[in-house]
């Protein structure tokens, strides 16, 4: 009977939440309909297909980590239902996903095409003559010959220098069309078709004799192929290392900040770049923290109380009950007064403040200890057997259960669970770390015969983003807003976002200024002085 009516209670609560969650929406169509006039600015980086996306109920796993492993040491499992508007964002996710994949596709299958056409035109135009008309084909020489050879080493040079610069994974997906690298494809199609336009009128239609000259017209267009190639690395690498903007990025939550140096890129690409030194040098976001600092200042602004001393209105205060009729005929001095109680109670609650920071300071350096001495032991004790065992192995008597790093890890991983538990719940850690990744993290310490400090520095320490990434690669949807367009390149007073689910990251860029220098001339000469001596001086 508990059973049913806590299910049913349940169910009766997700129907109302499911209900509210709609009526959200459709007030959010309703808005979105009455601001056809507008024009949406943002576009969005998207990764790797078939990555899932950070942040995306759908796409997360059905483990849900409990927040008492240390007391229990086990985990939860928990079941959920799709609504039906959870199954038309995941539907519209598979779509953008869909076209994502179309678009990179239809990319791979151009630029193999321009490759197959770029590497068989220098030997078709060699093959051509010999294959149409053999018979009134002059002889070619030993130095045509030679000819051969340098087209053969060119065109291996030009295909390892292709592979090295252009078949490298992609780090982002960009929105918009990398202008740089279109019309360097573009020129190399205008010069093949114009090879092979100049080819078709003076070789193949008038039939020519003279295969020397074929075989340096091949020659001359592999030449050209390996200047458009170095053309490419200048605009694509080398360009982009001197350094011309400073941006500054900004987190919204937290107000984490950084600052980089970056060449001269477009947008989109500056917020690729800005996303990849984010995931490296970004501490990881933590919405404990400012879960807190909230709750502290809506409790500190719910104690509030007002007094009207001249009894114009009646006494107002923070904590009674809505509703109260005489609160609602308040005028423009009560107001003030609501305000000037507001700033006598922060100067009042920095006292409040300063306490409760430093009796946090006090509880986390205790359990620190704690956890340090209790991760000793456990590894004092991991030793202790090693040494048995090796003592054992020495006198030729037979070991006892032998366990692998995994197994060592489950042995003593209860003996500092609690101590671990507590020290990450006052740092705010908890929603970093899970059961299983730390004992992953215990056994790769023990397999590879590393310190108690060690195995301490990714708890004590907090890392960058890209430790706590899942499958080791942090997968992402962000969404790049702009009021300029994104394939524009850098500007002074440049501001963009990069949007996530949780919070965003505000990018203002600073040109670096232009410095100019000048030469003073120093005579030597000024430098130098006379020293006078009187004699009545003791000098």
């Amino acid at each position: 009977m508990d059973t049913q009516s806590t299910y049913s209670g349940y169910s009766c609560h997700s129907e109302r939440s499911r209900d509210h969650r709609h009526g959200e929406r459709s007030r959010d169509r309703h808005k979105s309909r009455s601001k056809d006039g507008q024009l949406d600015k943002s576009v969005t980086i998207q990764p790797a297909p078939g990555d899932p996306l950070l942040g995306d109920a759908g796409a997360r796993g059905e483990h849900v980590q409990d927040d008492t492993w240390g007391e229990t040491t086990t985990a939860v499992t928990s079941e959920r239902s799709l609504s039906r508007e959870d199954v038309a964002r995941i539907a519209k996710d598979l779509e953008d996903s869909v076209g994502l994949d179309c678009r990179r596709c239809s990319t791979l299958a151009l630029a193999a095409v321009l490759g197959v056409l770029v590497f068989l035109t220098p030997p078709a135009f060699l093959a051509l003559p010999h294959l149409l008309w053999p018979e009134r084909l002059r002889s070619c020489g030993t130095a045509c010959e030679g000819l051969f050879i340098s087209v053969a080493f060119k065109m291996l040079i030009l295909m390892i220098a292709v592979w090295a610069l252009f078949f490298r994974p992609p780090r982002a997906g960009l929105p918009r069309l990398f202008v740089l690298r279109a019309l360097l494809a573009v020129l190399v199609l205008l010069l093949v078709l114009c090879y092979w336009l100049f080819y078709a009128v003076r070789i193949l239609h008038s039939q020519d004799e003279d295969y020397r000259g074929i075989v340096q017209f091949a020659v001359s267009l592999v030449d050209a192929l390996l200047f458009i190639h170095y053309l490419a690395v200048v605009l694509l690498e080398l360009r982009q290392l001197r350094p011309c903007f400073s941006v500054c990025v900004t987190r919204s939550t937290d107000g984490h900040t950084r600052h980089y140096d970056l060449g001269r890129l477009s947008i989109q690409r500056a917020a690729s770049a800005v996303l990849e030194r984010y995931y490296s040098h970004f501490p990881v976001h933590n919405p404990t923290r400012i879960a807190a600092s909230k709750s502290r200042t809506a409790k500190h602004l719910a104690g509030l109380k007002v007094y009207d001393v001249d009894g114009d209105f009646p006494a107002a205060s923070a904590e009674g009950p809505p509703g109260n009729n005489a609160r609602a005929g308040l005028g423009h001095s009560q107001s003030r007064a609501m305000i000037a109680a507001a700033a006598r109670h922060r100067d009042a609650g920095h006292n409040e403040l300063y306490y409760e920071e430093a009796e946090h300071e006090r509880r986390v350096r205790k359990r620190r200890a704690r956890l340090v001495v209790a991760v000793e032991e456990a590894f004092t004790h991991i030793k202790q057997v090693q040494e048995e065992e090796e003592e054992e192995e020495k006198k030729k008597k037979a070991p006892g259960d032998t366990m692998d790093p995994r197994e060592a890890a489950q042995a003593i991983f209860p003996s500092m669970a609690r101590a671990l538990q507590k020290y990450l719940r006052s740092t705010e850690q908890q929603h970093c770390h899970s059961m299983e990744t730390i004992q992953q993290h215990l056994a790769f310490c023990i397999r590879n015969n590393m310190s108690p400090q060690a195995f301490l520095e990714s708890y004590l320490t907090p890392g960058p983003v890209l430790r706590y990434a899942q499958d080791g690669r942090p997968t992402c949807r962000w969404t790049l807003l702009s009021e300029a367009s994104v394939t524009g390149g850098l500007k002074d007073g440049t501001v963009f976002l990069l949007r996530c689910v949780d919070f965003s990251l505000v990018v203002s860029v600073k040109e670096i200024p232009y410095i100019r220098m000048s030469e003073e001339y120093v005579d030597p000469k000024s430098h130098k002085f006379v020293l006078r001596l009187q004699s009545e001086t003791s000098v």
